[in-house]
């Protein structure tokens, strides 16, 4: 059993570190236990220093969000330095857009999966606002794991629906898709729906009144039905390219995101929904056996979103098929 969990750890920071804050993102990932974790919102100071070239600033942010994310490793007893095809240690398995330093990553426990050298790469601008970490992971089933990170554009509904189709890309070959698990903040409501054809995630935005809905909503719908712009997920979703693990497993509804308080982080005006999914591919479909939200004092201490995540049986997921 392999265990896939993802954590937006709102505003991760170099500074963050042995503060109370760190060490609730650590224990909330600890309860987890997760074989694979995948993170974003690792963030770095963007402002160009005296003296600084661009090219500088690019290094440095670098750096500085691999020591974010190596030391978050460490400190929960993961990894994220990735292998190289020639079977030397890598650069560590995170992506960002290069103008933002906003960081997606991927960690994982090395005495439960092992990275595949020349397996990582990561996705930036033009393809993404934030970013895509993809990363190959061997989890014991009879091919790799294609393991993705991903952030959401958080103002475009259009851009959402147009990084879905590059995901997409990432994740297809000929003929169909590769094993693999899309995890993430996708800052937008799935469009997955249960047995009788219902939406999993009922509408969320139909009473609310401000002037950020034109960027979840389907805009003729705005100040009328208020209707959540699915587009993204269901381009994934379509003709069960991948599923959503949550509403695959008919698990009980619960939100990610929308519990902390005012005044505690940023301002929130969307109330209690679901933007952090965890999606698989048509082959690891029947791989997946659990999907949870972890609701822990930790896990609401430690971030705005909650982590989620999937338990795979492994053995479930097929074996390629041989070419002729």
């Amino acid at each position: 059993m392999v265990r896939i969990t993802n954590f937006n750890a709102y505003k991760l920071k170099l500074t963050d570190r042995n503060t109370p804050g760190w060490r609730a993102r650590v224990t909330a990932i600890q309860e987890v236990a997760p074989d694979i974790l995948t993170l974003q919102e690792v963030i770095v100071d963007e402002d160009l220093k005296e003296n600084e070239t661009e090219l500088d600033r690019a290094q440095r942010w670098r750096a500085e969000a691999g020591e974010i994310i190596g030391s978050l490793a460490a400190d929960c007893g993961l990894t994220a330095t990735t292998i190289r095809a020639d079977g030397t240690p890598g650069a560590i398995a995170m992506a960002n857009n290069q103008h933002r330093g906003w960081y997606t990553a991927i960690l994982w426990n090395p005495d439960t999966v092992r990275a595949v050298p020349g397996g990582f790469r990561p996705f930036g601008a033009p393809d993404f606002w934030h970013s895509c970490t993809a990363l190959q992971l061997n989890v014991g089933a009879a091919e790799p794991l294609l393991v993705g990170s991903y952030h959401g554009d958080p103002f475009r509904p259009d851009g959402r629906a147009n990084e879905a189709l590059r995901l997409k890309g990432i994740f297809r070959r000929t003929g169909g898709a590769k094993p693999g698990i899309l995890a993430g903040d996708f800052n937008s409501i799935s469009a997955a729906t249960t047995s009788d054809g219902k939406c999993y995630d009922a509408e969320p935005y139909t009473d609310q009144d401000h002037d950020d809905l034109e960027y979840q909503c389907i805009a003729e719908t705005v100040g009328g039905e208020n209707l959540a712009d699915r587009r993204q997920t269901a381009a994934l979703l379509r003709r069960g390219f991948m599923v959503d693990a949550a509403a695959h497993l008919a698990e009980p509804w619960q939100p990610t995101v929308g519990y902390w308080a005012d005044g505690q982080g940023d301002p929130d005006p969307w109330g209690e929904r679901r933007i952090d999914l965890i999606l698989a591919t048509r082959p690891v479909a029947p791989a997946l056996v659990h999907y949870r939200a972890h609701v822990s004092p930790a896990s609401e201490a430690a971030a705005d979103h909650r982590p989620v995540y999937a338990d795979l049986d492994v053995s479930a997921i097929p074996a390629p098929q041989e070419t002729r």
